[in-house]
């Protein structure tokens, strides 16, 4: 089985659970940028949660299936329609032999996520199907989907064929879906939270206001390693000379500008500029899924409110995970 691009769209990408282990060789992580979403479109069509999906980004893509294919779209409404018709997302569908998927452009959120029962037929490098277009390794051929690429499919298990028949006897989309926004938001306006940055209380009293008191913009610049965001500069009591050191998906960083840069999924392993804020895991998904010119607030929470969201989300996860195996027996 095998999917073809018709159109790859401004950036459309295989991305799984992520490339960990390997940092201290100077290779990213990478992996999905709304690992939420990621995970229940994988959840829906019965593979493993941490499967490689297609992540893709505001608009454009075009896909056409050689075979019938049990499919979820979850993330932000791209306007996806198949052979033209509008279908809902989040939830469990069958797109035919033959028949053409279409991402339109994105009116919330910023990235959908396309799983495919059976997951995709590509190898692992280093652990992990994500592509790394930098270094030109995971997904297919290590790059960004082009027009006339042929997409593996994987063979469906036995709990795919289930969804599948099941599915069907729907009419080919379950009249189920998955309630999603109290796990990843898609307003263009949100509240970000954040924990304190190991160079926190290096900044002045007015920054350390405005970090919380004033808006950020996202900015056309921004992309999977980073986003910069325009909005009150954040300026040091003094200049600091720092050593790189490790920093993670979520990190927030003041360049000598003042400006933040939020880093993301393909991030590098380290970085040298100090470090107001952290993003607090919880709050990845839906910052991922803040596009160009959205707007964000900061809110200061503890290392504790960060544990017991991290938490709240996951036991959420597991619920719909439970859910969806109930729906499907």
């Amino acid at each position: 089985m095998t999917l073809n691009v018709l159109n790859p769209g401004l950036l459309t990408t295989m991305q799984d659970n992520g490339r960990f282990g390997s940092q201290k060789y100077g290779i990213i992580v990478s992996g999905a940028m709304d690992s939420y979403s990621m995970r229940i479109a994988n959840l829906l069509v019965g593979n493993d949660e941490n499967e490689a999906v297609l992540e893709i980004t505001l608009f454009g893509t075009t896909l056409q299936f050689e075979e019938d294919t049990l499919i979820s779209i979850t993330g932000g409404d791209l306007q996806t329609t198949i052979d033209g018709i509008s279908v809902p997302t989040w939830r469990p569908m069958i797109i035919k032999k033959g028949s053409i998927l279409t991402f339109g452009f994105a009116i919330e959120g910023c990235r959908a996520y396309l799983a495919l029962a059976g997951g995709i037929h590509v190898p692992s490098a280093i652990g992990s199907k994500s592509t790394y277009i930098v270094a030109g390794i995971g997904g297919f051929k290590g790059r960004p989907l082009q027009q006339g690429d042929r997409i593996p499919l994987g063979k469906p298990t036995a709990t795919n064929e289930r969804i599948f028949q099941q599915t069907v006897q729907f009419g080919g989309i379950s009249n189920w879906a998955v309630p999603y926004h109290s796990l990843v938001s898609l307003d263009s306006t949100q509240t970000i939270r954040i924990i304190k940055g190991t160079e926190y209380d290096h900044f002045d009293n007015d920054s350390k206001e405005a970090l919380v008191r004033e808006a950020y913009v996202v900015t056309p610049q921004s992309n999977r390693m980073g986003s910069r965001l325009e909005g009150p500069s954040l300026s040091l009591t003094e200049k600091l000379e720092l050593l790189s050191e490790g920093v993670t998906f979520g990190t927030v960083q003041i360049p000598p500008n003042g400006k933040p840069i939020i880093l993301m999924a393909d991030r590098q392993t380290t970085g040298g500029y100090p470090k107001i804020a952290q993003v607090i895991t919880a709050d990845l998904g839906s910052l991922s899924q803040l596009k160009p010119n959205a707007k964000l607030y900061f809110q200061l929470v503890t290392h504790t409110k960060a544990e017991e969201e991290l938490l709240a989300k996951e036991q959420l996860i597991n619920e719909i995970r439970t859910g969806i195996q109930q729906k499907t027996k």
